[in-house]
């Protein structure tokens, strides 16, 4: 390979799991309503007027990208973490309604326990939104949890599994449309479909059980249709798909159909549910990210593809019956752009190879967990990768932009650290 294929200070980006860049096109959304519609959206005077129709034309664009029949059914809000939480503020709301208690505090159904608790099922697979709220309320002793494990072949939960876990007084299912370290899509459609053909648990009448998807890795690299979903709740994350750290929630026609309770109070911005004067600014990115989406997925979706294929075709031709591609299973399908992929071999640990590349940059896992770089990902033990292999995995995330030359140049470099850190050079 051409020892002189990148610049001492050449850099290839392969983290674009963990966030991405602003398109041009959404910086300059930015920076229009930031100049010209720098007015309170709440105000009747011309800046603010202007301010209040970039809100709401972002709104539809966002609504659009998901398949949302009504613009009325996306809430902003500052990010995903602050969308999760709000989904399960709300579920907690919801129990309060549907389980009237008795004055000891007691359920009307007895057989439950003698203390009700909110129920909600999720997946051992979850981002750390989704996972540490739920493990707040649990120990605050009002939410009780069941965490159903991915399959080890094929890295997914089961619909199975997620039925079989029930209970009279569960409210609420979160599972992630896809997997930020894997890639691995979930079954949602499918989840959705038969916890709505749930009538009865044993002798229990089983309440409403609200649906949510955390579609945070998904949007942007493969379709994401919410009536197709069937979901009641999805979370949307602006800098994942090239727009600005913010984030939106959508939810099933809002009060009316279903619940949704406000975390904030003030002055009443996004119908009372998040209250705040609006960021006109970031709103209009991540209205034209979601414009950008709309426009061009297709396109996306096979260029991405494209580009991890020939990246893993390139591993396994470097490094020759030492790679080990973590989540890769026949049975189940990956969004376009994600690899994870472990060198074997002693004193290979992924956090190892990369300080010693020179020349890309990338994760070992959810950059949330960086800092604890000598623990393999929970994740990939969860889907049965052995621990020593789980310790030298890389996360390599591609992106609208990448280009075969960058991978060339990744596994150059590659080549090079391990070589180093074996003593070879």
């Amino acid at each position: 390979m051409n020892q002189n294929l990148a610049d001492a200070n050449e850099k290839v980006y392969l983290d674009y799991n963990a966030t991405t860049f602003l398109e041009p096109e959404v910086l300059q959304a930015i920076h229009n309503a930031l100049d010209t519609a720098w007015g309170n959206p709440s105000s009747s005077y011309k800046a603010g007027r202007d301010a209040k129709d970039i809100i709401n034309s972002a709104r539809k664009n966002v609504a659009e990208m998901i398949g949302c029949q009504s613009s009325e059914d996306i809430i902003f809000t500052s990010g995903g973490t602050e969308a999760n939480n709000m989904v399960f503020h709300t579920a907690l709301k919801y129990f309060k309604e549907v389980y009237p208690l008795f004055e000891n505090g007691t359920t009307q159904y007895s057989d439950v326990g003698s203390k009700c608790k909110a129920h909600v099922i999720t997946s051992n697979l979850e981002h750390d939104s989704v996972k540490l709220p739920i493990e707040h309320f649990v120990k605050e002793g009002i939410m009780d949890a069941t965490y159903v494990p991915a399959s080890k072949l094929t890295g997914m939960v089961n619909a199975d599994d997620i039925i079989a876990a029930i209970r009279p007084t569960t409210c609420l299912i979160s599972v992630m449309m896809a997997n930020n370290e894997t890639g691995i899509i979930q079954p949602i459609s499918e989840i959705s479909k038969r916890v709505k053909l749930v009538k009865r648990d044993g002798k229990f009448e089983v309440r409403r059980i609200l649906l949510h998807t955390d579609a945070a890795q998904a949007i942007g690299k493969i379709p994401v249709n919410v009536e197709d979903l069937g979901v009641d709740y999805l979370t949307i994350v602006g800098h994942k798909f090239y727009g600005p750290r913010i984030g939106a929630l959508y939810v099933r026609e809002p009060i009316k159909t279903t619940p949704v309770h406000p975390m904030l109070f003030g002055g009443g911005q996004e119908r009372n549910l998040r209250p705040g004067t609006e960021n006109t600014g970031m709103i209009a990115g991540l209205g034209k990210a979601a414009e950008l989406v709309v426009k061009h997925l297709s396109s996306y979706q096979t260029h991405m593809r494209e580009i991890r294929d020939y990246l893993e075709t390139s591993l396994e031709n470097a490094f020759r019956g030492r790679i080990h591609f973590n989540g890769r299973f026949t049975e189940s399908q990956r969004i376009p752009n994600t690899c994870n992929v472990s060198i074997e071999g002693p004193g290979l640990q992924g956090y190892k190879i990369l300080e010693a590349v020179k020349h890309f940059v990338a994760s070992v896992g959810a950059a949330c967990h960086s800092d604890h770089r000598c623990e393999p990902s929970h994740i990939l033990i969860a889907i049965g990768t052995p621990w020593d292999v789980a310790s030298n995995a890389l996360r390599l995330s591609t992106g609208r932009h990448t280009t075969k030359r960058n991978i060339d140049l990744v596994i150059q470099d590659l080549k090079q650290a391990v070589a180093i850190l074996e003593g070879k050079i």
